[in-house]
């Protein structure tokens, strides 16, 4: 941009001394856009908004393959660096026993890590499915 404004304050002359200080304010708002698109996403993970839908269907999915899990509820993703936090809420049948519930809870932490690397901490709340 300050290559066009200087130069066409160069080749134009008298008239045209502003080219410069337009192509300036261009410039100017171009990196202010610019600066958005990279400060955006960037507060987003900073602030918990939920930005991983995909992902969020992924371990929905991955989790129904487990067995003893009926269903899932609440899942909220929080990123650190280049790995994810997963909180989930397993539904599990309302009659085995806690014990039960606490197993298929190791298996389906165990799995979802397995089968998606990016997970470094899975946390599964156990619902009973009345």
């Amino acid at each position: 941009m300050a290559f066009v404004g200087i130069s066409i304050a160069l080749i134009f002359g008298e008239g045209y001394e502003n080219a410069d200080d337009w192509a300036a304010l261009f410039a100017s708002a171009f990196i202010l856009y610019n600066s958005y698109l990279i400060l955006r996403p960037a507060l987003g993970e900073v602030m918990d908004e939920q930005l991983y839908d995909d992902l969020i269907l992924e371990i929905r999915e991955k989790s129904l393959e487990v067995k003893g899990v009926l269903d899932t509820e609440k899942c909220f993703i929080r990123k650190s660096g280049m790995k994810f936090h997963v909180d989930l809420h397993a539904i599990v049948s309302s009659e085995i026993t806690v014990k039960s519930s606490h197993d298929i809870a190791h298996k389906l932490k165990d799995y979802l890590r397995k089968e998606i690397p990016n997970l470094v901490h899975v946390l599964i709340h156990v619902e009973p499915n009345d």
